[in-house]
């Protein structure tokens, strides 16, 4: 298969998570700012939402650039990944449907957890069809940002049950550190002839 498909398919995918994520965010039912003050915890999950999912579309390109081969593995893989991405907007709706309750807290942070599981080892799968002088892990080194934040998701998910602001602030604390653009990728392809 060529790679431009895998491509295009993922970017059809995350197009319609986003869509979906949209289309739960619905008007006030006032007409004042009251109302729509009302409504800015459910938009700020929108946004924490839509963050995560850009920043894995963003990765998801800079990963698609190292040049490999797809297989029957790396497909797998990023339909696994493209399948936990599906589940952030089941996961946010019910974060605000439950205003926030302990167990959609905690499985919103499941919904973040597996993504980035997902996308380590769709890394891996791209690593291993590149050989041993794999130009991925040369650029990936010791991924400290992708794994320090699965630690995070697991330490976050029980926090829910003392206090579900605890996890939240977790979450936005990952989010922000991947804001910060992840170039390894980038840098490598450059310098490479």
């Amino acid at each position: 298969m060529e790679k431009s498909r895998l491509q295009a398919f993922s970017d059809g995918v995350i197009a319609i998570i986003i869509t979906i994520m949209v289309l739960e965010l619905k008007a006030p039912h006032g007409a004042d700012l009251g109302a729509l003050l009302a409504l800015a915890p459910v938009f700020l999950s929108y946004v924490l939402s839509f963050l995560y999912v850009a920043i894995y579309w963003h990765n998801h390109h800079h990963l698609l650039n190292v040049h490999f081969r797809v297989d029957g593995r790396i497909l797998w893989a990023n339909t696994h990944l493209l399948f936990w991405l599906s589940l952030i907007p089941f996961a946010t709706a019910w974060l605000n449907e439950s205003h926030f309750a302990s167990v959609p807290v905690a499985t919103y942070g499941v919904a973040l957890l597996m993504p980035a599981v997902a996308f380590l080892i769709l890394q891996a799968d791209i690593v291993r069809s590149q050989g041993r002088e794999s130009e991925l892990r040369q650029a990936l080194g010791a991924d400290w940002k992708g794994k320090s934040s699965i630690v995070a998701y697991l330490l976050a998910v029980p926090l829910a049950f003392l206090d579900a602001r605890l996890p939240l602030a977790v979450y936005v604390l990952v989010a922000l550190l991947w804001l910060i653009p992840d170039r390894r990728i980038e840098k490598r392809l450059r310098h490479d002839p």
